[in-house]
């Protein structure tokens, strides 16, 4: 039995319950049919202990009994007013539900043969001639009920076997039904099992090697490695354990003899070289008497998991120096502002040297390249300002390939692979152009001993979550693939963090792929390295498309060509001494007259005393109590119209959304030839020939 101790099958308890539940034998009826009282009187008396005696008084009468119940015998009084017995008998016969109830045939004259015949065409069974002998009478009544109950019992065995045959076939039915349902779920939970990353193993208690007795699960959709070869090979389990996770999972598994558990984390190498990271947990399992007997466990494959975890540390780590390089750029680039103006001012005053100006030269490029550093952290930190447009890559090869050619050196060839039907790229074409630049210079530099670089570029369409990190959309694929070095797995989740870089001290900055991704992410689009050990090393970068109606956005004025404007009464506002200083030297050294205030209140006051005699306004935007802004928009309202510049050291000076009309941003550090150049943009038609 299935069942707990006690509890009988189904079938056996639905047979106990229908044997229980069947009706006791009914007592036989005898219908007494007369129209004579004393003889319905005395008779009844006599069969009373035979049955249950109904009387009726008349055929009709008679045959609203039969209607109504079931009768062993009927005793019909022959003559009787209106129906007769014959008739009544008749009638009776002519019924299929009473045609089988024996007659017996009450009769006080009519002995002749021809009338008993008559009655025995009628139906009859019998006659009995009255006055009625008792003894006779009750004999022959006890034939007609005893048979009567003989066929009721026999009725009411078939109708219990048959009960117990439905039952039976109910539970046998009912057990097969039981019995395909758990073969089905058996069979979901095996098609589930299948499907898992995971495996559920057995291994015995004792065991000192990583031989499990039973294992479900696709072993070798996870691992690459068929079963019969774990089983053939018990050192293949450890051998292809991470070199670093190999002491660690020796000691769990020593110890979770003692706790009886087991749970750690590790790295195996699969049949394809690759690693997966497996969590392993098994619990004890022991027997009555509590003994251990055997370890049941599971291997699950967290690889996905952990690449995502990896991938958020990596954004947050990514999003956090970010962050800290947006707050130190305004500071940064005020510094360099002051140190590349005053460098400038020497530059103009000084009567210097040969060696004193090839000195301060090489002073004024160390400035630029600090400078140039903010722009790289900035780019990396997305925070950069970038003016987005249709970029053709064929008129890009030629600009990268003039930049790189004498970069590259004898040993490394370059070879562009430019699909002739690639769309223009939209993206900010001068951080494009150093993108490509620093991964070709990577290429090279990995491989020492010479090569090709491949430079690719096409047109993909990607897909609803098709490729990671990359949104679905139409994009420009660039590709720069070496066959060189290639990097390490970990070195490869390090090479976009900043500052991070495997050459030589003096070689590298470790700026050049943090600036490359995020010029990536803040163009909307993404960057991938892939890159294999001894194998080489493929850069991806992805671009958006252009829009077909999109127009090219004008550069500004070249700061190459000198600007040269009329003199001008400048209001100079900064609440940074030494840049409001410099930049002040700057512009009396162009010609203008320049009155200067340490703050937005100052400068109020200022244009309150002079009755708006100033043509420019140029104030720094991010100032205490003030803000450059808020000082514009008062300066509006005493002298209105007047032209001014807004100059910051911020980093995302294109959210300085709320400037009054007209205002245009300069960005910190600024050339005397970009001030004076922007300074004519917003003025007009104040330049001057020459």
């Amino acid at each position: 039995m299935n069942g707990p101790v006690g509890e009988m099958p189904v079938a056996l308890r639905a047979e106990e319950d229908i044997a229980t539940a069947a009706p006791p034998a009914e007592r036989a009826s005898v219908l007494l049919v007369d129209d004579d009282e004393r003889n319905l009187l005395a008779i009844a008396t006599v069969l009373e202990d035979l049955g249950e005696v109904v009387l009726a008084r008349s055929g009709e009468e008679a045959l609203r009994h039969l209607l109504k119940g079931e009768f062993a015998v009927i005793l019909l009084d022959v003559y009787m007013p209106g129906m007769d017995g014959y008739e009544t008998a008749q009638i009776i016969r002519s019924r299929d539900q009473t045609k089988g109830i024996p007659i017996v045939f009450l009769s006080a004259v009519n002995k002749e043969a021809e009338h008993q015949l008559r009655g025995y065409a009628m139906g009859a069974v019998d006659y009995v001639f009255k006055p009625v002998d008792p003894v006779i009478l009750r004999s022959k009544v006890a034939v007609f009920v005893e048979l009567f109950e003989k066929s009721k019992e026999v009725e009411r065995k078939a109708r219990h076997e048959q009960a117990l045959l439905d039952a039976n076939l109910r539970a046998n039915a009912e057990r097969l039904r039981a019995e395909q349902e758990l073969r089905r779920a058996e069979q979901r939970q095996a098609a589930i099992i299948q499907s898992l990353p995971m495996v559920l193993y057995l291994e015995p208690y004792d065991s000192t090697r990583r031989a499990p007795t039973y294992l479900s699960g696709d072993v070798e959709a996870i691992t690459g490695v068929a079963y019969e070869e774990l089983q053939a090979n018990p050192k293949l389990w450890f051998d292809h354990l991470h070199p670093d996770d190999h002491d660690k999972v020796k000691s769990a598994l020593k110890a979770r003899s003692v706790s009886g558990r087991f749970s750690i984390e590790y790295r195996w190498q699969c049949a394809d070289g690759a690693y997966k990271h497996f969590l392993d947990q098994a619990v004890l399992l022991r027997d009555a008497e509590g003994r251990p007997v055997e370890f049941a466990g599971t291997i699950t494959d967290v690889s996905d998991q952990r690449s995502l975890e990896s991938q958020l540390i990596q954004a947050q780590k990514m999003d956090a120096i970010g962050k800290l390089t947006g707050g130190i750029a305004h500071d940064f680039n005020n510094l360099l502002a002051a140190v590349i103006g005053g460098l400038s001012l020497l530059e103009r005053r000084a009567n210097l040297a040969d060696e004193e100006k090839r000195v301060l030269g090489m002073t004024k490029r160390a400035a630029e390249q600090g400078s140039d550093l903010v722009r790289r952290l900035l780019a990396f930190a997305r925070r950069q300002r970038l003016a987005p447009h249709p970029v053709d890559l064929l008129l890009l090869r030629e600009t990268v390939s003039e930049l790189i050619t004498h970069t590259l050196g004898g040993l490394v060839n370059f070879e562009w692979r430019v699909d002739p039907e690639v769309s223009n790229a939209f993206a900010d074409q001068a951080q494009l152009e150093l993108a490509l630049v620093n991964l070709i210079i990577n290429a090279r530099d990995a491989m020492p001993a010479g090569g090709t670089v491949k430079i690719m570029a096409e047109n993909r369409k990607v897909a609803e979550e098709e490729l990671p990190g990359i949104a679905a959309g139409d994009y420009v694929r660039l590709a720069v693939e070496d066959s060189g070095t290639g990097i390490s797995p970990e070195d490869l989740e390090k090479v976009m963090d900043p500052f991070f870089t495997t050459k030589e001290v003096g070689k590298g900055s470790g700026l050049g792929l943090s600036m490359v991704y995020g010029f990536a992410k803040q163009s909307n689009g993404a960057f991938q390295i892939d890159s294999k050990l001894g194998s080489g090393t493929t850069a991806e970068l992805w671009l958006p498309r252009a829009p077909e109606a999109s127009l090219r956005v004008q550069a500004a004025v070249p700061e190459s060509r000198p600007v040269k404007l009329r003199p001008l009464k400048v209001l100079l506002v900064d609440d940074h001494a030494e840049v409001r200083n410099t930049t002040a030297a700057v512009l009396q050294d162009s010609g203008h007259d320049v009155l200067e205030a340490a703050s937005g209140k100052d400068a109020i006051e200022a244009l309150k005393g002079r009755t708006c005699d100033f043509e420019i306004l140029i104030t720094d935007y991010a100032m205490p109590h003030l803000s450059g802004t808020e000082f514009l928009r008062e300066a509006r309202l005493l002298c209105p119209d007047i032209p001014a510049l807004l100059i910051t050291g911020y980093a995302q000076a294109e959210m300085i959304g709320d400037r009054p009309q007209g205002v245009e941003i300069l960005l910190k550090p600024f050339t005397p030839n970009a001030l004076e150049a922007a300074m004519a943009r917003v003025c007009g038609s104040e330049v001057l020939a020459g």
